[in-house]
């Protein structure tokens, strides 16, 4: 399943390589799996020989989900149970412009389709999470948050090259979403999920309901001010809790021509470094501190640390933990615990696919900027 995940569709020979498999044990598994209607199979053909192509099941259709985040671009083809049945991802520049990584991300959504040799008139929706916050429009509501985005209709963009329909929302607020229903949050009403990278957001849910505010801007908590005339953020404010504690402050700090990404600093900090311990130990403890202001102002009963800095655990989340504790009004014993999220890097393109699931259930006509919502115990969505 990893194997077909990774690649979208293999044959029967290439799932053995693939997986360290016989041949003929490949064969029984796919037998059984083909008839529980897990897995698909098709005649193909490989270096002009006839084989069977393996494939996840999608009968009943397929969504995609993109992350779009400052350095980075994931999609992922799934169907609507929700299961990921391909996935690509690639790098992106720091800088990089709008239509040129939609055309990326539309490039990928083709060739995941033809992985798993499904037709574009299977594709039912596509749902999209950007690291920056989304207006009405579905277009970004801050200049300067995300460079290169500003005035672009992504949902719209998108729908044009991929002739199918695409909801957009805050990166943030899908991560939450998909954490509080399939990761840490289960059970949750009201929850605070906190994005810790490159940047620093949060998605807020309160009593089951998704928290965008009025213009698309809530959860920005990464542009708290919290050092006055501090660091020039890229916000163009100075002392915002990102351009103190977000990965690249950190990194900046350090100054260490052998660091240069978030996943080289956790894992040196993992290793045992003291100079990583020390930095992510500072950056929890400002996170920490904002994150009780507001808690104060929300009363979550969980606070969910999800992003690249969240992989260094405890390194980073103690010292979080013990900051937000000491700034919370409440008594000890109704404090909000403070857990790491479940679902790791694929948090954001799981929340996209999740939004664009549900869309694809109800049957919206309603494209561009959404949300996910729970209305009389099942999910809506609102525009």
């Amino acid at each position: 399943m990893r194997a077909l995940k990774g690649y979208g569709g293999l044959t029967q020979v290439e799932l053995a390589g693939a997986s360290g498999l016989s041949p003929a044990t490949v064969s029984n598994i796919v037998k059984e799996l083909s008839e529980s209607g897990v897995l698909h199979t098709s005649p193909s053909t490989r270096s002009g020989r006839r084989a069977q192509l393996v494939t996840l099941a999608h009968d009943l259709g397929l969504v995609v989900g993109i992350s779009i985040t400052q350095r980075h671009l994931r999609v992922a083809l799934a169907d609507l149970g929700g299961s990921i049945v391909a996935e690509k991802h690639m790098p992106l520049a720091r800088d990089h412009r709008a239509d040129n990584e939609l055309d990326k991300a539309a490039l990928l959504v083709s060739d995941l389709l033809e992985s798993v040799d499904a037709a574009r008139s299977e594709l039912l929706g596509v749902g999209v999470a950007v690291a920056a916050p989304i207006n009405r429009l579905g277009m970004v509501a801050v200049g300067g948050i995300l460079r290169g985005w500003n005035g672009v209709r992504i949902a719209a963009t998108l729908e044009r090259r991929l002739q199918a329909p695409v909801w957009v929302d805050n990166a943030s607020n899908l991560v939450a979403a998909a954490e509080w229903r399939t990761g840490a949050g289960r059970g949750r009403r009201d929850l605070v999920a906190i994005d810790v990278g490159e940047g620093i957001g949060a998605g807020l849910i309160c009593a089951g309901v998704p928290i965008r505010g009025h213009r698309g801007a809530a959860g920005e908590f990464g542009h708290t001010p919290v050092m006055p005339g501090g660091p020039l953020c890229r916000c163009g404010n100075r002392g915002c809790l990102e351009a103190v504690a977000g990965a690249g402050a950190i990194l900046e700090r350090l100054g260490d021509p052998r660091v240069t990404r978030a996943a080289d600093l956790v894992s040196r900090a993992v290793a045992g470094e003291d100079s990583a311990i020390r930095a992510l130990g500072d950056a929890g403890r400002s996170i920490g501190r904002a994150a009780a202001g507001l808690c104060n102002v929300l009363d979550p009963e969980r606070v969910i640390v999800t992003g690249d800095l969240a992989r260094a655990g405890e390194v980073l989340l103690g010292p979080m933990r013990h900051a937000l504790e000491a700034g919370l009004l409440i008594p000890q014993n109704g404090t909000p615990d403070l857990v790491a999220g479940q679902l790791g890097e694929e948090a954001a393109v799981a929340g996209a696919v999740l939004l664009a699931i549900d869309h694809a259930k109800v049957g919206s006509e309603d494209h561009g900027a959404a949300t996910i919502g729970d209305t009389a115990g099942s999910l809506a969505f609102t525009t």
